[in-house]
């Protein structure tokens, strides 16, 4: 397969990271939960692994310098086809630039930034690596959806960054916005008023498959980790919200057919 015939729609999500303090013990944990194996990936940001499934690139890993106590979480990266042009325009419309844009070797060139709300996500020019190599098995990112305080002003950051179609649901009590490309989805905005939680403020959700999501969540407990809501049925199937033994919150799901 061609980069050209893999190349990502520019603000498409299409790739998930997470930074970690015990890069060892998370690789077990999401090893034995998703049947990850992992392999060394770039290493400009310090030890860095990618998680593979059928040898195939996933996700990826990475571990923090001891010095440094930032939030754990996965960062959903948007794709882009030029990082340095993004970065100034996430700058331009009220956004922050906190690391790059800079290399990682051959595979591409990336910066982390956040949205006016305070929200953290990567963008992504790929080189030799485009993203997430598998699509709807479970143990891969289904889907991402930002979960922030309202959508209406944020919605129009991501729009003039990444020039989204908004599909807003008109409700008085549902804040729900679908980013289209193209007239395809490809992620969400939930806007969720008082109920944020303030240790986290806004942020980006990934949601993994699961062949099962009551057996996967019982299984995040069994390893180490917490399961936040449990599992029921939401709009997109069945799902249940999860903490891995680090702090990172992850959504399970079982996608409708």
């Amino acid at each position: 397969m061609t980069q050209s015939e893999t190349r990502r729609t520019p603000g498409t999500p299409c790739w998930v990271s997470l930074m970690v303090h015990g890069l060892a013990a998370t690789q077990e944990f999401y090893g034995a939960l998703f049947g990850w194996e992992f392999r060394p990936g770039p290493q400009q940001l310090g030890p860095y692994v990618r998680a593979l499934l059928d040898g195939r690139e996933i996700a990826g890993i990475g571990q923090l310098p001891p010095d440094r106590h930032l939030p754990i979480a996965w960062t959903t990266y948007l794709a882009t086809d030029d990082a340095d042009e993004t970065a100034e325009t996430i700058r331009h419309c009220g956004g922050t630039v906190g690391v790059g844009p800079l290399d990682a070797g051959v595979a591409g060139r990336l910066a982390i930034a956040s949205d006016p709300a305070g929200a953290v996500f990567g963008i992504w020019q790929a080189g030799a690596h485009v993203g997430t190599a598998i699509a709807g098995a479970p143990g891969t990112p289904t889907w991402n959806e930002l979960v922030t305080r309202e959508t209406a002003s944020v919605g129009k950051f991501y729009q003039a960054v990444f020039g989204y179609d908004l599909d807003a649901v008109v409700s008085a009590d549902f804040d729900y916005v679908t980013l289209r490309l193209a007239g395809r989805p490809v992620a969400s905005l939930h806007g969720v008023g008082h109920a944020l939680a303030r240790d986290k403020g806004a942020h980006w959700m990934t949601y993994f498959e699961a062949a099962d999501v009551d057996e996967a969540a019982l299984r995040v407990t069994d390893l180490g980790g917490q399961v936040l809501q449990q599992p029921h049925e939401g709009s997109s199937g069945r799902v249940a919200t999860v903490v891995d033994p680090e702090g990172a919150v992850f959504t399970l799901v079982r996608s409708n057919e």
